[in-house]
């Protein structure tokens, strides 16, 4: 929801009469919160507090006579019509003459009194503060101060950290005990030379306990801080949010529980030889601090251990997978009765999407807010709809539908891109180059260890042909039962060298965007499984989890190869095989001629 202009005039007022006070000549606010988390919980909204903008990334950059926000191309459209009216400037990134942040301070404070700037270092990663002071220094001696939490200055109404309880991830979904997993970290660390680590972010924190809560939005973790040691492991975390089932069973598993707010004395008091402390997610202040230890810097094990997924958790995928197919198949066959009758919106297909997946066995929540975008709001790679933009939907053009559920047993994310009715030749031209590039990597065998910036190409080079593009990446890992956007390995254009080994999932999800008339985005969640093993080495293909019948109606099949044409047919009788027996006979018909043989 858009806030209101003068709201954010007297909020930046407030705000700049407070860095008059500390004389400061700028403050940064970032997108994310003491854990480095993509997702916050309330508290930490303060990118979105300050300039109205709810994405999900950006940093805001506010002087004592101007402001800015950066944000990327998925929220170019969305940023533009939040930020209109206030002060802030549209900085686009990675766009041809957008200055960089350091670039723009320089050149706002170039007559300043202040060449001190400020930013809470409880806020941003070692890595990030410290390549902003080289560029600042390099851009005109600028300064940085990071010891400054000035949000609880001029926020007024600030949420506090949150209290939601803590409960326990049963083994059964888990696959492996806390107990195994911090013995598996330890024996890590110490092949990278620390003794013990400091565990920040959420998820790696969740998954290593197998717990999980409610303190952010669609994202089943909890705010605490882990420190792991030879001997001892210690959850940093508010005693409201325990139950003594849970606090009984974190001693079985050997960890203690401390305060949240005692991780700076612990981290000073802490006498092991060696901690490792990750530079690239660990925040500015908690890695200045210095106990008796000698610091490991170096990246952080569990990332990559639970991108990996065991075999309990591959068959939970599985079998959330099922049961969202199921809720899928009910809310298509639903959808194409409903439009042509009329009444329907886009925030009324995301309520009804909800409603059907939330009658599902093991659904907690979503794991997204639904993107439901019809026609131009298609265009808009991260819309989501709104009392203010929601609009009807009419029985002709698409509908760009990018939803998820978080189930006790699997997390899902999957797109359609829907036909509602008529639609013209550049509509299915467009789906079709989308559909080329989604099949072509939904069908890639690869060696073991292959970046996902090597395959990234694959999805793209059917709409390259055509001098079209998009600026997403075509793949993230997904959590089990955890975050929908997993990483570290990523399919992008960017350099990601996380290496795709067998048992990772991630999506699948090309997209093209033709601003003010619509969009396109088909999306399928993939496992990472074997495929052969030849003197050239091992290689590696993908499993498709997402059980939903793809929309063929927009298909110009002449478009399609013979391999892709093979591969569509071959995902379509999967669906049916595995869908067809949870529906009853009217669905089970409708689904037949949905994934009827092209």
């Amino acid at each position: 929801m858009t806030t209101d202009n003068q709201t954010i005039a007297a909020r930046l007022a407030a705000l700049r009469d407070e860095m008059r006070r500390e004389h400061l000549s700028a403050f940064i606010f970032p997108s994310s919160d003491p854990h480095n988390s993509e997702y916050v919980p309330p508290r930490w909204e303060g990118r979105k507090w300050i300039s109205g903008f709810d994405g999900s990334a950006g940093t805001a950059v506010v002087t004592l006579h101007s402001a800015a926000l950066w944000t990327d191309s998925r929220y170019f459209l969305a940023a533009e019509e939040q930020l209109a009216g206030t002060e802030f400037q549209l900085m686009r990134e990675r766009m041809e003459g957008t200055p960089g942040i350091a670039e723009w301070i320089a050149a706002e404070l170039s007559d300043a009194d202040s060449t001190e700037i400020g930013v809470d270092g409880m806020c941003m990663t070692y890595a990030d503060v410290s390549d902003l002071k080289t560029e600042l220094k390099h851009n005109g001696g600028i300064t940085v101060r990071t010891n400054l939490d000035i949000l609880d200055r001029v926020w007024t109404d600030r949420p506090s950290v949150p209290l939601n309880p803590v409960r326990i991830q049963p083994l059964e979904y888990a696959g492996e005990s806390c107990r195994d997993k911090l013995g598996r970290i330890r024996s890590s660390l110490l092949r990278r030379g620390a003794g013990g680590m400091l565990m920040t972010q959420l998820d790696d924190i969740a998954w290593t306990l197998n717990l999980r809560g409610t303190d952010v939005h669609c994202t089943p973790v909890f705010v605490a801080w882990l420190i792991v040691a030879e001997e001892v492991a210690v959850l940093y975390i508010k005693d409201e949010k325990l139950s003594p089932e849970v606090i009984d069973y974190l001693h079985t598993e050997g960890v203690a529980v401390d305060d949240y707010d005692n991780i700076i004395d612990a981290l000073n008091s802490y006498d092991g030889y060696t901690l490792l402390i990750d530079p690239a997610t660990t925040n500015y202040t908690l890695s200045q601090l210095r106990g008796n230890f000698n610091l490991v810097s170096a990246p952080s094990p569990v990332p990559e251990m639970k991108a990996v997924k065991n075999e309990v958790e591959c068959n939970g995928f599985r079998k959330a997978m099922l049961r969202d197919g199921v809720a899928m198949v009910k809310f298509l066959k639903w959808l194409e009765e409903a439009v042509p009758r009329g009444g329907e919106t886009e925030l009324s297909v995301s309520a009804k999407l909800r409603q059907l997946r939330a009658e599902q066995p093991l659904f907690m929540d979503e794991s997204f807010d639904t993107i439901a975008g019809y026609e131009e709001h298609g265009a808009i790679v991260h819309y989501e709809p709104s009392p203010e933009s929601d609009v009807a939907l009419r029985p002709e053009g698409f509908l760009l539908l990018d939803s998820g559920a978080q189930y006790l047993d699997g997390t899902t994310d999957i797109t359609r891109t829907i036909q509602l009715g008529a639609v013209t030749d550049l509509h299915r031209r467009v789906y079709t180059l989308v559909l080329k590039g989604h099949l072509s990597l939904q069908n890639l065998c690869f060696p073991r260890g292959a970046a996902g910036t090597q395959l990234d190409a694959v999805a793209r080079v059917a709409m390259w042909r055509d001098g079209m593009n998009f600026m997403h990446g075509t793949g993230h890992g997904v959590g089990s039962y955890l975050s929908v956007h997993e990483g570290p390995h990523q399919i992008r254009q960017e350099y990601r060298p996380a290496p795709m080994l067998e048992g990772m999932t991630v999506t699948d999800e090309p997209g093209l965007y033709l601003a003010g008339k619509f969009g396109v985005r088909i999306e399928n969640t993939l496992l990472t499984v074997p495929y052969l093993t030849t003197e050239f080495g091992r290689f590696l293909r993908f499993e498709p989890l997402t059980l939903c019948p793809i929309d063929t109606r927009p298909i110009v099949v002449d478009m399609l190869s013979a391999e892709e044409l093979a591969v569509l047919n071959a995902y379509h009788q999967m669906v049916y095989e595995r869908l067809s027996p949870m529906l009853d006979a009217e669905h089970r018909a409708w689904l037949a001629a949905k994934t009827r043989n092209l």
